[in-house]
């Protein structure tokens, strides 16, 4: 809990943290910059999946499945109304609701962004949190129901989705980003 707190409570500016803006370069237009690269990151992963998914559901769904690897890797187009392995299935609501807490928390994180790699973190995973809560607003069964489109299945593994990839990436990120001690504005520190 003190680690979120410190997360987002962070200053509003590093200047505030005690560090000095680079050489030539005033704090605010280097936040907007950092904010315009997680926006830019989230929408390439958002219309990246949002691609993919209608490509599969045009495509690939009710037809048998693509080899990529021989066996290794296939498209398999399926609907998942739970979270991964499809555990959960009578939860999608919570699924949706934890969706959109996601990008609650993204945004107001958003305001104190001064750091390059979080900001990628961060768009990552609104990216893919926008595309799993696209499809749980507005694909069948019914809004706030809606089962998710999967179609990337590795053999012996869970079928996801590149929304589930961004997820997965972001949250990588995120995890080494906090043990080399990087604050999402751009400090510092040794614990």
């Amino acid at each position: 809990m003190a680690e979120a707190e410190r997360i987002i409570g962070t200053p509003d500016t590093p200047e505030a943290a005690g560090a000095e803006p680079e050489q030539g370069e005033s704090a605010r237009p280097r936040g907007r910059r950092r904010i315009a690269v997680l926006f830019v990151v989230a929408t390439f992963a958002y219309a990246l999946d949002l691609v993919s998914k209608l490509l599969v559901v045009a495509k690939l769904e009710h037809h048998a499945p693509i080899e990529v690897f021989g066996d290794w890797l296939e498209f398999h187009a399926i609907r998942n109304p739970g979270a991964a392995f499809g555990f959960g299935a009578a939860f999608t609501v919570i699924f949706t609701m934890i969706a959109a807490a996601v990008i609650v928390v993204i945004a107001r994180l958003a305001r104190k962004l001064y750091s390059l790699p979080w900001a990628i973190a961060l768009g990552l995973l609104l990216g893919g949190a926008l595309g799993n809560l696209t499809d749980r607003i507005f694909r069948s069964p019914g809004i706030f129901q809606g089962e998710v489109v999967d179609f990337i299945a590795p053999k012996g593994f869970a079928v996801f989705n590149l929304a589930d990839s961004a997820i997965v990436c972001g949250g990588i990120l995120i995890v080494l980003l906090s043990f080399r001690g990087l604050d999402p504005d751009g400090t510092v520190h040794k614990d």
